[in-house]
């Protein structure tokens, strides 16, 4: 795995698109400390020193936090991509949505030229959401001690005896809309310029990027903790160890059942056209398990703040309002509810994407049948009912992952608005996990074409299908030694560090 990233560095067209995704990563995380103008930066700084004080914070949950995630701490800091790139990926969900409803988007889809045209429709309604996204925050920022995610800045405020905003006038408000705006277009032109010239699609990495920033801010808290503390024990240190332990169980874990595939064998009939026969062979279609990704969770949290976002604007000061604002900010209900809402956006995410009918008539027409199974409906019934007992497996990892955070936080002892437990399940960790391996899987291929050895030295970073595929079991084992090595070595420095440190 060492000798593979040092490969990289010898492919030159690999080298350059690692250095230029680099500079652009650099030019995203730039933005993000820049703030607004007519923002008072000072306002801004003091209140994240009394976040960092504050033990009782609370994190905001469901689409703040999503928000949070997406903009990379942009929108709790005013800057110029306070929206991230949320509104392109809205954007996007809601094109997919109405390409598999709508007839004529589907028929658009598959004809030439037409996934370019319902590109150029997604950014046009990308920037009719931040628009309306725009609107909100400026309003937002003229009286923050309302917002959410922003509590405690009206103590912060009144200490100092400035407001965030010193002339919050119409223009204002105008070019403020007018900037986040452009910082989200300078996103979504700078994803589709990482996907051209860089590695992996660029936007999933603008918001893996985003996600990892807040790591050194949740290991720093962590620390102080467990260790830093002043009434710190040996226990703590030996909880702290456990969380390791158990982050990397997590991470194990997701990553198989993200790779988690159901193999369909196909047959297609032999065809003989002169004296070459064509077909005969066994193809497999795979199904995976968790289909929907994290879509369902991304729905579910939307959905349960959103009445909570919206009578925060309407009713800012009834008490009834207040209460519901709390239940669905991350207590007992949000969990209940937020579990319904993943198994029904899981169904309604592979009813609507997945087509049996659709994959049935291509098959036929192609001369491909599913042994035992009779060719047309019955196909279609088939894959039908696989896929939904599938779906029903996604559904639980995708429940569990939701519920993790909170389980920890309950079983060890963290406040609930540790940035660290954002790492441990929901939206964070299943999309760090899959861009992950899906820029591993493009910085291989590059080293492959070249003859370079991958990741793993006895094959390609492959899933479990891939390797049934192949007859073999060549990556099991690397995969499994290199993860004990890891977990064995993490667990020796993190116990040594923080014995000394306690000694000290």
């Amino acid at each position: 795995m060492i000798s593979a990233f040092a490969n990289t560095w010898k492919v030159p067209e690999l080298r350059d698109r690692i250095l230029f995704t680099l500079a652009m990563i650099v030019i995203v995380r730039l933005g993000v400390h820049v703030t607004l103008p007519g923002v008072d930066a000072t306002v801004i700084d003091a209140w994240v020193e009394h976040s960092k004080e504050s033990r009782d914070a609370t994190q905001a949950g469901g689409l703040q936090a999503i928000l949070g995630i997406f903009s990379g701490g942009a929108l709790q800091k005013a800057g110029i991509f306070a929206l991230g790139i949320m509104p392109y990926i809205s954007a996007s969900i809601m094109m997919q949505l109405m390409t598999a409803v709508v007839p004529k988007l589907s028929r658009l889809s598959r004809e030439d030229g037409g996934r370019q045209k319902i590109t150029q429709f997604t950014r046009y309604l990308t920037i009719g959401i931040a628009l309306v996204q725009g609107i909100f925050v400026a309003r937002s920022l003229v009286h923050p001690e309302n917002i959410q995610y922003m509590q405690g800045i009206g103590e912060v405020m009144n200490d100092l005896g400035r407001r965030l905003v010193a002339h919050p006038t119409v223009a204002w408000q105008a070019l403020t809309v007018l900037t986040v705006v452009t910082g989200t277009l300078l996103l979504m032109w700078i994803g589709d310029q990482m996907t051209d010239r860089g590695i992996g699609n660029g936007t999933s990495i603008i918001i893996t990027v985003n996600i990892i920033a807040a790591l050194p801010g949740a290991l720093f808290q962590t620390w102080q903790y467990f260790v830093a503390r002043e009434d710190a024990n040996a226990t703590d240190v030996i909880w702290l160890v456990v969380m390791i332990a158990m982050l990397l169980v997590v991470i194990a874990g997701t990553i198989a059942i993200t790779q988690a595939q159901r193999r369909i064998a196909i047959q297609y009939a032999k065809r003989v056209v002169g004296r070459k026969q064509f077909g005969g062979q066994t193809q497999y279609l795979p199904l995976k398990v968790n289909y929907a990704g994290v879509m369902p969770i991304i729905f579910a949290s939307a959905v349960l703040s959103l009445p909570a976002v919206i009578l925060a604007q309407v009713f800012p000061s009834a008490a009834w309002a207040h209460k519901l604002q709390q239940a669905l900010a991350g207590g007992y209900w949000y969990y209940i509810l937020g579990a319904i809402f993943i198994f029904f956006f899981s169904y309604f995410w592979v009813a609507t994407m997945f087509q049996p009918s659709q994959i049935s008539e291509d098959l036929k027409r192609n001369g491909g049948y599913i042994p035992g199974v009779r060719p047309g409906k019955p196909t279609a019934e088939f894959l039908d009912f696989t896929m939904t007992r599938l779906t029903f497996a996604g559904a639980i990892f995708l429940t569990a992952i939701f519920l993790l955070p909170a389980m920890i936080a309950k079983f060890v002892g963290l406040p609930p608005g540790s940035m660290v437990l954002q790492f441990f399940g929901g939206t964070s960790l299943l999309i760090l996990v899959g861009v992950v391996l899906d820029t591993m899987r493009q910085v291989e291929t590059h080293l492959l074409q070249r003859h370079y050895d991958g990741f793993l030295r006895k094959g390609k970073l492959k899933g479990r299908y891939d390797r049934m595929s192949q007859g073999g079991n060549s990556t099991s084992s690397s995969t499994a030694l290199v993860f004990l090595w890891t977990f064995i070595g993490l667990l020796l420095i993190v116990g040594a560090v923080a014995w000394f440190a306690k000694g000290a």
